[in-house]
């Protein structure tokens, strides 16, 4: 699979922070089967270092770019095995360790 197959789901990001971005996606992916591809379209010039690093921290899969232009819009697969994060901080892994 590569960042230029059809998507299961399309997000419009519009000009939202990177923050509100990764909310967004984070409640979109997971609905979503293992294997799913979305692309997000945003003009936010930090999506390019933040998806990759919250595909790492999530287990997800950044494909990259799947069409350029203004704005851009990025692939992310979603992953087999994905870390659970809160809904409204997603860069945050839950620790099943700690209760509250």
């Amino acid at each position: 699979m590569d960042a230029t197959e059809q998507p299961a789901e399309t997000i419009d990001g519009g000009d939202l922070s990177c923050a509100r971005l990764l909310v967004l996606l984070r409640a979109r992916v997971t609905e979503l089967p293992a294997g799913s591809i979305v692309h997000l379209s945003t003009t936010d010039p930090v999506a390019p270092i933040d998806l990759p690093a919250w595909c790492r921290i999530t287990g997800h899969d950044y494909l990259g770019v799947a069409e350029p232009g203004q704005p851009p819009v990025y692939a992310v697969r979603v992953g087999a095995s994905p870390v659970e994060t809160r809904p409204d901080r997603p860069w945050h892994p839950i620790d099943p360790t700690i209760s509250g």
